[in-house]
């Protein structure tokens, strides 16, 4: 078949399994923008191009599959850079297709020419320039493998207009892909298993680290039943949360800077550590010459680079989760660890439940108020999507997540402005599912005008702004280190029931705890987007808090003069 470049690249698309895109066109991606109409796949017109990374972002993470972001040469390009490094930081898989200036004309400063994939180098997991038509395909399938497999994340794929432009005999060629020197599957070496083994059965107050590669590796099933076989708590990283139910009864929450404070004093107390999926990241660990000073350690990774990185381990294992974690049930027998499992119970004391029933209702209304009274309402059976701040917090510790992929959250790189445009692309993968962004005001304006996209693609998505008229985060640092002195951090902020208006679309408030319920369900009822401004209390912070580099234990706890507890599980 006689095909040009820019049909080509919706014929790999198709025959990859996309059906839907995020993008915004541009001169030097105009031939595929033409070319798109022949072909049957849903282009989602973003209103920025950073909102199409993070769409792609969502998407990918909702579903498991492969999100792609369109752009131009040039500022269209630039602009996907900080969507791109949220998938990296995350292991994301996204493709990004961007249009470049005329192969002849890189390198001499032509209009919107930008060496893109010079740029993205650092923050993608591969990415490749595209000048002759002949590579299109053999490109994308390539980026397409490499996004998916091993650890996943963003591959970028830059083409020149004159290789749109070109014309070839074409057919689409089913060969797997095959790339020298890289390896994405990788076998468990058996000394190591052993090793693994041998420290389990020492092993008396056990905790299992689980972190988003149980969910990306599928692993949820064989994390329960090695859990349950080794009767040893699970507590979960922020990406991690949804990969344990928490309603088991070995979940003992999340860890880290905000985690439960029974959590970071069981892992300081611990005599092994099973770190499964996950990077030891700063936030996890807190200052890292005094983590966990008792455990041995034992990592399970399917990336070789994660391993003796941040945290020295005594049993390393790269390879899949899932199939190690069955190799493992199949060397281990049943043990008990009651006297262990009563100790952490213990910690927990009288305020093991985030009891928001007994909260006082004394006209103010908190964050921990809406986000327990949405995972209430929703059944805990929504689709989450946050930004990034204190709601984010309040979320992971306020809503219980019992299934995976039911939390998306940017967690490493901490983007602002991810909430709304990545709820977009869940649920664009998810049609059928009830999604939720919470947002803060802050982050929530960085990509409002997202509403649009969101109007004019006709989809239901429920916005919960939690709004305190301030940089919430930041004002809390300011608060504890920086003696109250809140240097830009106040909000001037809009009307956001008028903006909701603006855009078509059905805008809510509410400033108090008995309004919460009915607004909630009269949002979930409307159809299309809905926008509802929490009024929530102004100097509100997250507790525990882990100072950043301090030890793990040594956590900020709330004053007992406030009326919010700081230890969190199941409020019924």
């Amino acid at each position: 078949m006689q095909r040009t470049g820019a049909q080509i690249i919706w014929e790999c698309l198709v025959h990859e399994g996309v059906r839907t895109v995020f993008g915004y066109p541009g001169g030097a991606i105009l031939p595929a923008y033409d070319a798109m109409l022949d072909y049957p796949v849903r282009h989602v017109l973003v209103r920025h191009e950073q909102g199409a990374a993070h769409m792609a972002d969502g998407f990918a993470r909702a579903s498991g599959e492969v999100g792609v972001a369109i752009a131009t040469s040039g500022p269209g390009a630039t602009n996907l850079v900080t969507g791109i490094a949220t998938a990296q930081m995350d292991s994301s898989p996204i493709v990004c297709i961007t249009g470049q200036v005329p192969g002849k004309l890189i390198g001499y400063d032509a209009f919107q020419e930008t060496d893109i994939s010079g740029i993205t180098l650092p923050i993608t997991k591969h990415n490749y320039l595209v000048t002759r038509v002949e590579d299109i395909m053999p490109t994308i399938k390539e980026a397409f493998h490499l996004a998916k497999s091993g650890r996943p994340g963003p591959v970028l794929v830059d083409i020149t207009k004159d290789a749109q432009q070109a014309a070839m005999e074409w057919l689409w060629n089913d060969a797997p892909v095959k790339m020298r020197g890289y390896k994405a599957h990788r076998d468990a070496a058996k000394s190591e298993l052993t090793r693994a083994v041998d420290l389990i059965r020492a092993s008396r107050k056990p905790v299992i680290l689980a972190g988003q590669g149980v969910i990306q590796s599928h692993a949820m099933k064989e994390l329960r039943a090695f859990a349950e076989m080794i009767d040893a708590p699970v507590t979960v990283t922020l990406l991690g949360i949804g990969g344990f139910p928490a309603s088991h009864p070995l979940g003992i929450g999340m860890m880290g800077m905000h985690g439960e404070a029974w959590v970071n004093h069981a892992i300081q107390e611990a005599d092994l550590l099973l770190a499964f999926g996950m990077r030891f990241d700063d936030r996890v660990t807190g200052n890292l010459k005094t983590y966990a000073p008792h455990a041995k350690k034992i990592h399970i990774d399917i990336d070789p680079s994660e391993i003796n990185k941040n945290v020295h381990v005594d049993a390393a294992i790269v390879a899949d989760l899932r199939e190690t974690l069955r190799e493992l049930l199949d060397m281990l027998e049943p043990a008990s660890h009651a006297p262990w499992l009563k100790y952490i119970g213990s910690m927990k004391g009288d305020t093991a439940v985030r009891d928001i029933q007994a909260l006082p209702d004394n006209g103010h209304l908190y964050a921990a108020h809406v986000i327990n009274d949405i995972w209430r309402l929703t059944e805990g059976k929504a689709i989450v999507v946050t930004d990034v701040g204190q709601h984010q917090m309040w979320e992971a510790q306020y809503y219980h997540h019992n299934e995976p992929r039911t939390l998306i959250t940017s967690g490493g790189l901490g983007t602002m402005g991810f909430g709304l445009p990545a709820a977009i692309g869940a649920k664009l993968a998810k049609p059928d599912s009830e999604v939720w962004a919470v947002v803060g005001d802050g982050g929530f304006q960085m990509t409002q005008a997202e509403l649009s996209t969101a109007a004019q693609e006709g989809l239901k998505v429920n916005v919960a702004i939690i709004n305190n008229g301030y940089l919430g985060m930041v004002r809390q640092w300011q608060e504890f280190f920086y003696e109250r002195r809140y240097a830009a951090t106040p909000l001037r902020n809009p009307d956001f029931v008028k903006i909701a208006d603006a855009h078509g679309l059905l805008g809510l408030r509410v400033d108090n705890r008995p309004g919460v319920t009915a607004i909630v369900q009269r949002a979930r009822q409307a159809e299309g987007a809905v926008v509802i401004d929490f009024r929530v209390e102004q100097e509100d912070s997250v507790y525990p808090m882990v100072p950043a580099g301090a030890d793990l234990d040594a956590m900020i706890r709330r004053p007992e003069t406030s009326v919010l507890v700081d230890t969190a599980d199941d409020p019924n």
